[in-house]
């Protein structure tokens, strides 16, 4: 339970930031459905309770409001997914909890995954983009790398890629998966499951 004190001692900083993350997390839903093209704050108001003027006054445009939105879900996602695989015992154990991990998240959520994947692109044309992106690439890149290196310690080897490789290939692992569980594949899930558990021991030997 929050005491009296510690809601006396919140910030303006505070409170500005908490109702930040409220509007955010309003707005995902609408976001990932119309992708970045499709979207304004004034679109994203119309699919939220809140009014455009609330969502400017909190975030400056479009592009601020999607980096954040995109921030929160991925930091969310690397905590859920590495909670599930920090049980391993054994390199099969962790590679089978690897790829539960990752088919549980993209069939639980494929299109707030297609937004970061439309993002990504859209930073190839918006500088804007550009540093948040990278920033969380760089942290689902190590995220990858430590269960990498996690397997290949708990087999006794070494890893035999690069961080950069590694996560060059499970993340086209999982943005094929989604391309497919997307246009309706029934086995789109199963067949991320598949290769994940065959990636690891190819990469660590």
């Amino acid at each position: 339970m929050t005491s009296a004190a510690a809601v006396r001692r919140r910030t303006p900083a505070d409170k500005f930031e908490d109702r930040r993350r409220e509007l955010a997390d309003a707005a995902l839903l609408a976001l990932a459905d119309l992708g970045y093209a499709r979207t304004s704050l004034r679109t994203i108001a119309e699919h939220t309770k809140f009014s455009h003027g609330l969502l400017h006054y909190y975030f400056a445009d479009k592009v601020e409001l999607i980096t954040y939105c995109v921030r929160r879900y991925k930091a969310a996602c690397v905590q859920r997914y590495e909670g599930g695989v920090g049980e391993a015992a054994t390199a099969g154990e962790l590679a089978a909890a690897c790829a539960d991990g990752l088919a549980a998240a993209l069939g639980e959520a494929p299109l707030m995954h297609r937004m970061w994947y439309d993002l990504r692109t859209q930073s190839l044309f918006e500088p804007a983009f550009r540093e948040d992106v990278a920033e969380i690439d760089e942290s689902l890149r190590d995220m990858i790398w430590r269960n990498v290196s996690a397997y290949a310690s708990l087999a006794g080897t070494e890893p035999t890629c690069s961080p950069s490789d590694a996560y060059a290939l499970f993340d086209g692992l999982f943005q094929q998966a989604l391309l497919r569980h997307l246009a309706g594949e029934e086995t789109a899930l199963d067949d991320l499951r598949r290769g994940v558990r065959e990636l690891f021991p190819r990469l660590a030997g």
